[in-house]
């Protein structure tokens, strides 16, 4: 898919009156991401990490948009404790789930934007577009193009918060995420503005 199949999703959600929704996952381990703080002259500032043993927070999010409308972000958080047979992180269910709850939240037609993975490309996931064709028109973004998705804005505000937190387990960090998600949630600005940084301004 190129740029020109992103304009046609526009074009379609012009039509239909739909809203134009982005969505992407991303993760977070123990380990802290990279961030800035402060620190003495010519001493370079050092997290020092106290949580021990394997985990991953997993997030599922979609932000939303749509002339006249105020922008939403919907989302979902998920633990993985290494334990057997315990979901590493979000299914094809999952996303068709909150596929379905953003539908209900935002009251009218979607056209859903996200990448090509193999997650959302499951025989599953295809039945379940094709079922509900009078809401949902699927456009998938380039190979490779993450800066087309303010999704990804998202994820960096996200995790620019925990990147100095000694977490000691991995519910401190699952806290932590839904606090900031939430935060970004009631700041309708701050999704707006993860738009303006792909460059696809909306109308309106």
């Amino acid at each position: 898919m190129e740029e020109g199949d992103l304009a046609a999703g526009k074009s379609v959600a012009a039509e239909r009156g739909a809203w134009i929704v982005f969505a992407d996952e991303a993760g977070q381990s123990l380990t802290p991401p990279r961030a800035r703080t402060w620190g003495r002259i010519g001493r370079t500032p050092v997290v020092r990490v106290r949580g021990r043993g394997s985990g991953r927070v997993s997030m599922a999010g979609m932000v939303c948009y749509k002339s006249g409308e105020r922008s939403r972000l919907i989302y979902a958080v998920r633990e993985y404790h290494g334990r057997k047979d315990e979901p590493k992180g979000f299914g094809w269910r999952d996303l068709r789930d909150l596929v379905a709850r953003a539908h209900l939240q935002l009251g009218g037609p979607i056209v859903l934007v996200w990448d090509n993975v193999r997650l959302h490309l499951t025989a599953g996931m295809r039945e379940f577009t094709a079922a509900n064709a009078r809401w949902l028109t699927v456009v998938q973004l380039p190979t490779y193009a993450p800066e087309l998705n303010p999704t990804e804005g998202i994820w960096a505000l996200a995790k620019r918060d925990i990147g100095n937190l000694a977490a000691a387990d991995l519910g401190q960090i699952t806290r932590a995420v839904k606090h900031r998600l939430k935060q970004i949630q009631y700041r309708p600005h701050l999704v707006d503005g993860c738009l303006v940084g792909t460059g696809l301004i909306r109308d309106g």
